[in-house]
């Protein structure tokens, strides 16, 4: 595609010339040159408004000196030459402007410059006659694309015979007028002389000022600006050069200038000094590799303005070269002035500024971080500023652009030179491929993108590469997202800024939804994570009640043992029996392979209980979920739970003991004290735990699981599904006092679990020796009625004697026993009113709430003052709220 300078209407014209001609463009640069003249001439000019002001601004300036004469003289002769002269206004706007967009340079395009000159023989011949009631013959062509010429009869150098006193008068008011505003004219002579103006030469210097004692002679103007069109170039001049120390350009010293002359030259050299800036920093970065593709795409479109620039200057040139060689007299209306390359200059000079500023702000950047800084100067109010800016954005964004269209649409990223905003790390494995290989440099993402829009960014390539990389899928990126891939231009890039929050923002979010909507259907159809995530629950997280509990049956005689003891074969083949006994047996294949046992790190004194655990193997897509830290938590969350569903059991066991040895046991009346004490103890443990259950299970596991459920349901994209899952585990983890703040309480809760498996161990012993004195005393008695039924004595008086002296031991042991039970419960009471203190000092509501129902009647209040104190103060907080 052709670029935008091809474009141009300077281009095309000088096409067109040469093909017509059938010469190179040097050969045909005069007929060039005239082209442009005569397309940019304009033959009705409207000068009589500026002629109106500027002869107001005259009678106002002469009444404010008290000359009211004067004014009355000007306002008389100006109304009687303006009905003689229609064209006389051309002598106001020699050195004014008609306005500032007749500069050879308006929006940096040389082809307004006028570069005809008019043929000198004939200006000269023509008579003040020849000015007709139109004024055209009097206007040059190239007078309507810049400064209008002097009228004839008020040129220097040229003699007029006045035959009376009011032509006299006449001719010594436009002479004053003409040097009045006139910048390239010499001074004239005093009003009250008689003489006529002294003619000035291009080429010859000003004499010395009156009382200069330097010796020094002023240069000429032509000389000047031959210079200062060097200097535009950034090469020092004959009497302009560099100082370095200054960091700026400075008329030499030796040199006289009047101090308007000094002052206009400095405005001047202001843009070569620009031009230097510029040019020094293209020339560093240009060779630069490492400054990458934006940033020589920034140098790029440095080099475009700075070549309009040398149009212009070419142009300028060319011109001066012209004069030179027709000997053409400066204060004529086509010569070249500072006063008139100040006016010409002023556009260019608006751009060199803010490329300049660009090139300041632009330092030390790259890549994202310069596309923002050139984006930071498109916010102005300024349109022609604006429209600059935009244009090299415009450029400098196109590298941008073509990295995310490449990551959006291919999932490609060719950044060598770390440019792009969305980094990658090729040290980072498959399996954690979505979590650490892309990532987001900050720093490099353009202003023009906001943060959300490069998240999702970001999250469209990545979820490609993990199409492609983690899930073997290589269906084509077309096929994902229905959009079209849009072009890839510099003028697609200016494009996109007019339109940000809607074309651009409706293409991320297309290829961003169709990406998204297709790695999940893969992920749930192919991989199955939606099975695999409810597997977690009923297995890790003891859901599925009936394998818990066949499971827990199963192995209770291996878990007892020591835990050396153990061997893994052993308990995966109970596995396998508990889920074939169940429900589990119809759960899917896949799901069922992947679970097994896992025996943890064994410890002095452990049993089977302690080193128990399932465990869930996880590989491929669904570990970039479920990954190691996550299963870390589950397991942690699988060995709370299954030591508070041991409890539950063991509870169980103890109830069940109770009511199966409450009837052999009545006929030994003196255990009645020992039983019911611990009938007692074992109901206030069985109401603890079964709250303690009602909270883990309902408050904690079912309400969390609906909140990631629904959550899963409404995902756009893996990211959310990700959070919702960690979100999950952290509040199971915090809520079932399992972080590093709930410490404390985690402590106390064990303590409480040892204190049941202690009253299981008193318990058991009790039974034992109960049973053991009782199956004796059913032995006594048997063999008391067998030697009654053979005809002897029952019992000898040695053997009586025996049975007595066992039953007083029997029951000697018995305060031992309630001795024991109450120690027992004296730990267990202490240690459960420490864990309500600290359940109602919590900060989290739902403990707060536990400890009303662990003290619903309000049982250990009684007994422990803080408690005391803690839940009247949360009882009074709960009725102000």
């Amino acid at each position: 595609m052709a670029g935008p300078d091809q474009k141009s209407p300077n281009v095309l014209l000088q096409n067109l010339c040469c093909r017509i001609l059938g010469k190179s463009e040097a050969d045909a640069a005069q007929q060039f040159q005239y082209a442009v003249r005569v397309i940019g001439s304009n033959f009705a000019p409207t000068v009589e408004r500026d002629e109106f002001l500027v002869a107001e601004k005259i009678k106002k300036e002469l009444v404010r000196q008290r000359r009211e004469a004067d004014a009355a003289l000007f306002s008389e002769l100006y109304r009687k030459l303006s009905s003689q002269v229609s064209s006389y206004a051309a002598l106001f706007a020699q050195a004014l402007p008609r306005d500032a967009h007749s500069t050879p340079y308006y929006y940096a395009r040389p082809q307004t410059l006028p570069l005809n000159y008019q043929d000198r023989s004939t200006q000269s011949a023509q008579s003040s006659g020849s000015m007709g009631s139109s004024g055209i013959s009097s206007i040059s062509m190239y007078a309507l694309n810049g400064p209008t010429p002097t009228p004839q009869s008020l040129l220097p150098g040229q003699s007029y015979q006045a035959p009376g006193v009011g032509d006299c008068l006449r001719q010594q008011l436009g002479s004053r007028l003409a040097w009045t505003l006139t910048a390239s004219q010499p001074s004239l002579q005093n009003s009250t002389s008689k003489g006529l103006p002294n003619t000035v030469s291009r080429n010859v210097p000003r004499s010395r000022r009156e009382g200069d004692t330097s010796g020094s002679v002023e240069i000429t103007e032509a000389n000047l600006v031959r210079d200062i069109l060097y200097v535009f170039q950034g090469i020092d001049g004959k009497n302009i050069k560099m100082c370095n120390s200054e960091n700026s350009y400075k008329v030499e010293g030796k040199v006289s200038l009047s101090k308007s002359l000094r002052d206009t030259t400095s405005r001047l050299a202001e843009l070569g000094w620009l031009h230097n800036k510029i040019r020094k920093y293209t020339d560093q970065r240009s060779l630069d590799r490492a400054f990458g593709l934006v940033g020589q795409s920034f140098c790029a479109a440095l080099h475009q303005e700075l070549k309009e620039y040398y149009r212009l200057l070419s142009v300028l040139h060319s011109q001066l070269q012209l004069e030179d060689d027709q000997g053409v007299n400066l204060g004529l209306e086509s010569s070249l002035t500072l006063r008139r390359l100040l006016v010409w200059t002023y556009d260019p000079k608006i751009r060199l500024k803010t490329l300049a500023a660009l090139v300041d702000h632009c330092q030390g950047r790259k890549g994202g971080e310069l596309a923002s800084a050139v984006h930071a100067y498109t916010k102005t109010g300024d349109p022609y500023m604006r429209s600059l800016v935009q244009h090299i954005l415009g450029l400098v964004s196109h590298p941008v652009l073509n990295f995310l269209y490449r990551w959006i649409y291919d999932g490609e990223l060719e950044d060598t030179y770390h440019e792009f905003f969305v980094a990658s790390d090729p040290t980072v494995k498959t399996d954690r491929l979505w979590h650490d290989k892309y990532t987001l440099r900050k720093s490099m993402i353009p202003s023009f993108i906001t943060m959300e829009q490069s998240k999702k960014v970001l999250l469209i390539g990545k979820s490609i590469n993990f199409l492609h990389q983690v899930c073997h899928d290589q269906t084509p990126s077309a096929k994902m997202i229905a959009v079209a891939k849009p072009a890839e231009t510099p003028k697609d890039a200016a494009d996109l800024f007019t339109d940000l929050e809607n074309a651009f923002q409706e293409k991320i979010d297309a290829a961003y939804f169709e990406t998204s909507k297709y790695l999940l259907d893969v992920l749930n159809k192919k991989y199955n994570l939606l099975e695999h995530m409810q597997a977690m629950r009923r297995y890790l997280l003891l859901g599925q009640g009936d394998f818990i509990r066949h499971l827990m049956d199963l192995l209770k005689p291996e878990l007892a043992r020591p835990a050396t003891t153990l061997y893994q074969h052993n308990l995966t083949g109970i596995l396998e029996t508990a889920v074939r006994a169940t429900n589990a047996q119809f759960d899917n294949p896949e799901i069922l392979k992947r679970l097994d046992v896992r025996l943890l790190e064994v410890s002095p004194g452990d049993t089977g209980w302690d080193v128990f655990s399932l465990d869930y193997h996880v590989d491929g897509p669904i570990a970039t979920v479920f990954t190691r830290e996550c299963m870390s938590h589950y397991l942690r969350v699988f060995n709370f739970l299954w030591r508070a569903k041991r409890m539950e059991y063991i509870l169980t066991d103890i109830w069940k003991g109770h009511m199966c040895n409450a009837k052999l046991l009545k006929s030994m009346p003196e255990l009645s004290g020992v039983l019911h004490q611990c009938h007692v103890l074992a109901s206030e443990m069985v109401h603890f735990i079964h709250q303690m259950q009602y909270y883990i299970t309902f408050e904690i596991l079912e309400c969390s699981w609906d909140e990631l459920w629904n959550k899963v349901q409404q995902a756009q994209d893996l990211d959310h599904i990700i959070a919702a899952h960690e979100v999950f585990l952290d509040t199971i983890i915090t809520r079932c006092l399992l972080d590093s703040d709930s410490r404390v309480l985690l402590n106390q809760l064990r303590a409480v679990f040892d204190q049941i498996i202690e009253l299981q161990n008193a318990q058991d012993t009790m039974y034992r020796a109960a049973l053991e004195e009782l199956q004796l005393r059913l032995q006594f008695e048997e063999k008391k009625k067998q030697r009654e039924l053979e005809g002897e004595w029952g019992v000898t008086a040695a053997e009586e004697e025996e049975e007595n002296k066992r039953i007083k031991e029997f029951q000697e042991s018995i305060p031992k026993m309630c001795s024991q039970l109450r120690i027992l419960t004296h730990f267990y009471q202490g240690i459960v009113q420490q864990f309500l203190v600290l359940l109602t000092t919590s900060s989290d509501e739902s403990l707060r709430f536990l400890s009303f129902r662990l003290d619903f009647n309000e049982h250990y209040k009684a007994r422990e003052p803080r408690l005391r104190i803690s839940l009247g103060t949360r009882g009074r907080r709960s009725s102000h709220m």
